[in-house]
């Protein structure tokens, strides 16, 4: 599996894989295989490298850790943690799924602040769709008793359903291509996930505060982790007991 992780920490550092060689006194294409193709390199080189991309050696290899009794493969699922959904960079969400070639998950209430983000939101997934990405979007049923009753914990009332509502609207759009799925679900919604590709987006839900205030997981799949199917899991069974949407509002009903 490539080492996305270094990839991107000598992107964001602004140097090239032959500043990396350099530095390390190794030939290009051995750091070349550490990403391609994964290759753990020797303790020396690790700490070479991780010293001049500023970035803990744990960071770029956790599988190292499990070698030494630390962190757990789980462990190197985790490649943030925001103490609330706004300390999520806006683009974030965006970027991620323009990267996506293959899986595009949503599972939410009602994922306002997507489409709110960003106009063109339903022509992006359309367009992503059209380019062979399976899409799944399951939003909360804004008629079921569930919606109903964290309305009133968040102290909304029917502003949740409304809002389910307005997003259906919003993404109506892309519901007619043909690989892109729409169901309703009628959960206790524990969390709201987003699945791009192998990377995860996890906003953790707390009693009686809206999604929003709430801290944001975002993982990626890790060779021997849990935390990815774990989430990946809940997923599939909501996605089981939905329903699939009959037709999307043409506008919001009061």
């Amino acid at each position: 599996m490539a080492n996305e992780r270094l990839r991107r920490a000598i992107q964001q550092a602004g140097l090239r894989l032959e500043d990396v060689a350099e530095h390390v006194e190794i030939d290009v294409k051995t750091v070349e295989r550490w990403i391609t193709k994964g290759r753990l390199p020797h303790a020396r080189n690790r700490v070479r490298a991780a010293r001049l991309l500023h970035i803990d050696e744990l960071d770029l290899w956790p599988e190292v850790a499990e070698s030494r009794g630390g962190r757990g493969a789980s462990d190197g699922e985790l490649v943030r943690l925001y103490p609330h959904r706004g300390a999520v960079p806006r683009d974030c969400w965006y970027e991620l799924l323009e990267a996506t070639r293959e899986q595009f998950d949503v599972l939410v209430h009602a994922g306002l602040f997507l489409p709110d983000g960003r106009s063109d939101l339903a022509a992006l997934v359309r367009r992503k769709a059209e380019d062979g990405v399976n899409v799944r979007l399951v939003y909360g049923d804004p008629d079921c008793d569930p919606v109903a009753v964290r309305g009133a914990e968040e102290g909304i009332g029917d502003g949740l359903a409304a809002r389910i509502r307005l997003a259906l609207v919003y993404m109506r759009e892309a519901f007619d291509e043909p690989n892109v799925s729409v169901r309703l679900h009628a959960t206790t919604l524990y969390n709201s996930i987003y699945r791009y590709d192998d990377e995860l987006l996890i906003n953790t839900h707390a009693y009686g505060v809206p999604a929003g205030q709430s801290p944001v997981l975002h993982l990626r799949r890790f060779p021997g982790g849990r935390l990815f199917d774990h989430y990946a899991a809940s997923f599939e069974r909501v996605w089981e007991s939905s329903r699939p949407l009959v037709e999307a509002p043409a506008e919001l009903v009061a």
